[in-house]
Formats: C-alpha cells, structure tokens, sequence
C-alpha cells in the first residue's frame, strides 16, 4: 500500500470507554434524583466517579442510592475522616465509598464540614458496616454522628482528651539530636 492509499484509509472508530459510559450513567441519576446544583466538584480520577456534596444532603443521598432499583448501591466499603487544617471553614471531612455488587459500580461522595462544628448525620440506619467506621472517625477526627446507637472510642483510651489523626502537631520531635538531617535529604 502505497502512502497516498493509507492516508485515505477511514479511521477505525474509537471504542466509548464503558467506565466513561457508567460513570456518566451514575452521575445521571445522581442529577436526577438529587438535582445537579446538590453535587460539586466532579472528577474522575483513575476511573472512579468522585463528588462533593454537604453534610446536610449526605444522608438523603446514600439512603437513596441504597433503595435505587436500578443501581443497587448497597455496600458501604469504606468511611473515613479526613483533616486538611488549610481550608478554612472546611478543615474536616468524611468520605463514603459505595458499591454495586450487582452491576460492579463505585461510588466516592465526600462532604466537608468546619472543626468548630463536626457534626455529621449517622449511617448506621442504613449500613450495619457503619458502626465501627464512625467511631474511627469520632475516635481519630473527633467527628461527631447524631444519631449513633454508641458513639464513644474504639482504638484509643476514653480519658485521651485530643484526636490523633488532627494534623495539629507535627509529624516530627523537633527538640530530637540523635537524629542527623543530612542523611534524609533535607
């Protein structure tokens, strides 16, 4: 085949990519059922469809998801506090990791909240999984879940008066001397 004959040759049609396709199905009926102003900040990263919401909506979304014939998000996988002290207003966060066994689809819905104000609306009435992951969060962020059956510390002593995972001390002893800096490279 000569170049004039292959630069005439019709491209083969890119197949959709169907995690693309999915991601787009959920993010449908997220709009659908909950309006799309409910959701922000939307992204995909390595494939799994990402959204931001308030902790107001949180609840009134995961307990749809759950009862949705369509989608059956019925696994709750993971739950989990996240600290980022830079954002003013919105220091902490929890993180909800949904899954379809049926259809194989993830799910990652995030909230953020203020540190002088970490109430959050429990999942326990919807997820028996819940119960342990919130009193991590409680235990570790000092996130507090209305409506929890027992919300008191799971990993730590009850009398510890801080929560360990705040990013409120530094990761390092800087009165240590028996540590050289030279050989870490800073």
């Amino acid at each position: 085949m000569n170049p004039q004959e292959s630069a005439a040759a019709p491209e083969a049609p890119v197949a959709e990519d169907p995690i693309k396709a999915q991601n787009a199905q959920v993010l449908a009926l997220l709009h659908r059922l909950f309006g799309e102003a409910t959701f922000t900040d939307v992204h995909e990263p390595y494939g799994l469809l990402t959204v931001t919401t308030t902790r107001e909506k949180i609840h009134e979304i995961v307990a749809g998801l759950q009862q949705d014939q369509e989608l059956k998000f019925h696994f709750l996988t993971t739950m989990c506090g996240i600290n980022y002290p830079e954002n003013e207003g919105k220091e902490l966060g929890m993180i909800y990791h949904l899954h379809s066994m049926t259809k194989n689809i993830r799910l990652r819905l995030k909230i953020f909240f203020p540190i002088a104000d970490p109430v959050v609306p429990t999942m326990t009435d919807l997820y028996n999984t819940a119960n342990w992951m919130e009193r991590e969060a409680y235990d570790f962020f000092g996130i507090i879940f209305t409506g929890h059956p027992n919300l008191i510390r799971i990993l730590n002593v009850e009398d510890m008066d801080y929560h360990p995972m705040r990013r409120e001390y530094p990761v390092e002893d800087g009165t240590r001397e028996d540590k050289t800096d030279l050989f870490f490279g800073r």
